[in-house]
């Protein structure tokens, strides 16, 4: 017994509702994933910053070859992590239209297809 159209719009909407809840669990897996990278990074970045005045205050007593090749390895390492904080950093502006479109279409539809289940019966 072939479906009725109503049961086969019922399923693909279904599935493009399934699909895009799939996509917002990884989109917020991704989010979640840069945001403990960004707390590492400036962790990293502090503690970098506080060896680096270390640095500079020997090499002010005792200027060395070490310390200067040290304080070279710290500044471009600060320098890559200053870099991968500032390409990749994400602000609420830049998911908020994202996140409420989300909220907002997906209660819809889910509003509508309450209405229309009842209408139905």
């Amino acid at each position: 017994m072939p479906q009725q159209p109503s049961e086969l719009d019922r399923e693909e909407q279904e599935n493009e509702f399934v699909q895009a809840i799939a996509a917002v669990e990884r989109s917020l897996a991704a989010v979640k994933e840069r945001y403990t990278q960004i707390q590492v990074d400036r962790q990293r970045q502090a503690q970098l910053g506080h060896r680096r005045e270390d640095v500079r205050q020997s090499l002010r007593q005792n200027p060395l070859p070490q310390l200067k090749q040290e304080l070279r390895e710290i500044e471009q390492e600060l320098e890559t992590i200053e870099l991968n904080l500032e390409s990749s950093l994400f602000s609420w502006g830049s998911i908020k239209q994202p996140f409420w479109q989300a909220v907002r279409f997906g209660g819809l539809g889910i509003l509508i297809g309450w209405m229309l289940k009842s209408y139905a019966g």
